[in-house]
């Protein structure tokens, strides 16, 4: 790998990192009013269309299955969400959310939509349209890299991210 190349990996990791950071930031803020964490908010929200196994959800997140769990049994006993029969595992129950989890998303929408607004205009509607094209395109790629180039020096890439800790 050529240092330029490296030092670009880098800064990507380190803007990434950042920018991890700040959605979750703006993410516990939009939450705080519906009275839910923004780890909650993600797990309800993967399965606001369908109920899911929390393995199901931990993929769709790109984060560990134990995180996911935990936020799971959490959202379970404050009546946020169920646990219902799977019909393809009789042990992998599918997490569903509750009339109340649903309020509690829905609560979010309004503050959500007007930070997009004014991401959007802040970064234009095209250049927030390339953007998000830019970090699918990177997460894909990602995905596909299994491993970076074999090497006594590579350390494996794994699928999965840092776990969603609760505040």
């Amino acid at each position: 790998m050529s240092r330029r190349r490296q030092d670009l990996f880098s800064r990507s990791a380190l803007a990434v990192f950042r920018l991890n950071g700040q959605y979750l930031s703006v993410a516990e803020e939009l939450a705080r009013p519906a009275g839910i964490t923004a780890a909650w908010w993600q797990v309800l929200g993967a399965v606001l269309g369908e109920p899911l196994p929390v393995s199901g959800i931990a993929r769709v997140m790109g984060i560990t299955r134990q995180s996911v769990q935990r936020v799971a049994d959490l959202l379970v006993d404050r009546g946020l969400a169920a646990y219902l029969p799977n019909p393809a595992h009789r042990r992998a129950k599918l997490l569903s959310p509750t009339e109340r989890g649903r309020a509690a998303v829905a609560e979010i929408g309004p503050g959500h939509a007007a930070f997009a607004d004014r991401l959007a205009e802040a970064l234009g509607a095209e250049g927030l349209a390339e953007t998000v094209r830019v970090l699918e395109r990177l997460s894909a790629v990602l995905d596909d890299l299994a491993a970076p180039e074999a090497t006594e020096y590579a350390a494996p890439v794994t699928k999965t991210a840092p776990a969603v800790t609760e505040p």
